[in-house]
């Protein structure tokens, strides 16, 4: 059945159910009828979808970022994987800050194939760095299908050892650091975290996942129910996982760094934030990682925001769901830096 009348996983023997979408949230729902119809990506659009992100979301600049004075705002490069270019890393911090400051080392959202470490900071800035005395590294890793695994996390991986190796000269504390992102950049985040875990490398304090990509596959009942319904379709989810994995989709030959939500061993991972919409595409495979990290023995803040689709603080930062979902992540964040 379509997502209007869909045949429901049992909740029990013998308790079949009939399910529709979960119901959007009012006041997102108005602000994302006036911004326009979403677009479908698909392999045969996907390079126009990619040119008109880059036309539409230009980067604002060190000095733009800077926000008249308020942040110290510098480009970055680290020496990239072994035969790759150098990785850009954003580097922004208060301004006049002294000593070495805790660090989150953001990878930006985009399905893999979209966006830049530039244009994601001013709200990183304003809402964490400023309030928290937070440092942040922001990644520009390379984007596919141009790039495909396990090319995009290695340039993670690179920037992350170089600025710890480099925190002295950054001004940034080694033991402080804390691995974030958004959506795609989220679903890195994971896997940058389960890599540098495995190969010893900077242990960092916690991670934050927020509406993160984690699952290449289509089992869970979300992306069934909310398929036709949230801003991630599930053929634009389909393109960008294609775009990521290459040959690799669709195949059991996907390993937990292409695809954390595969992980079976979460041991040993730093606490974790995840927070994801009741009407996102990407909703069970978040609640999953984190009964699976809950399994593990480890420390997991969940938060399911109802009638929350995906990129909704985005698409309508001022609506409560999204100031309620910001509150929520900035406690975390201080209380971790406050341990």
């Amino acid at each position: 059945m379509d997502a209007d009348g869909m045949r429901g996983e049992r909740g029990g023997p013998g308790e079949g159910y009939v399910s529709g979408p979960v119901p959007l949230d009012a006041e997102l729902t108005a602000v994302r009828a006036a911004s326009g119809e979403r677009s479908v990506v698909t392999p045969e659009n996907l390079a126009d979808v990619q040119a008109r992100d880059i036309a539409a979301r230009p980067r604002p600049t060190a000095e733009e970022l800077g926000d008249g004075g308020r942040f110290e705002v510098t480009e970055l490069k680290a020496p990239g994987p072994p035969g790759a270019p150098d990785v850009t890393l954003v580097h922004g911090r208060p301004a006049g800050a002294t000593g070495p400051l805790p660090v989150l080392y953001y990878m930006h959202g985009g399905g893999m194939v979209m966006g830049n470490a530039w244009s994601v900071l001013p709200r990183v800035l304003r809402d964490w760095t400023a309030p928290l005395g937070l440092a942040v590294l922001s990644v520009e890793y390379r984007l596919a299908p141009q790039a495909q695994y396990p090319a995009p996390l290695e340039d993670c991986y690179a920037g992350l050892t170089w600025a710890a190796e480099q925190s002295a000269a950054l001004g940034l504390d080694p033991d402080r650091i804390l691995i974030g992102g958004k959506s795609a950049g989220a679903g890195l985040a994971a896997a940058l975290t389960l890599l540098t875990r495995d190969r010893g490398g900077p242990a960092p304090i916690g991670q934050l996942l927020m509406s993160p990509m984690l699952d290449d596959r289509d089992e869970r009942f979300s992306t069934r129910q909310m398929a036709a319904v949230d801003t991630v379709d599930g053929t634009s989810k389909a393109t960008f996982w294609q775009a990521y994995l290459g040959d690799r989709y669709g195949t059991a030959d996907v390993p937990a760094y292409a695809a954390a939500g595969r992980a079976n061993d979460l041991s040993a991972l730093p606490p974790t934030y995840i927070d994801v919409g009741s009407a996102e595409n990407f909703r069970d495979d978040a609640v999953a990682y984190a009964d699976t990290l809950w399994r593990t023995g480890r420390d997991a803040e969940l938060h399911v925001w109802p009638g929350a689709f995906h990129g909704y603080d985005t698409i309508a930062p001022n609506a409560t769901v999204s100031r309620d979902a910001l509150e929520a992540r900035t406690r975390w964040l201080r209380r971790l830096l406050d341990r």
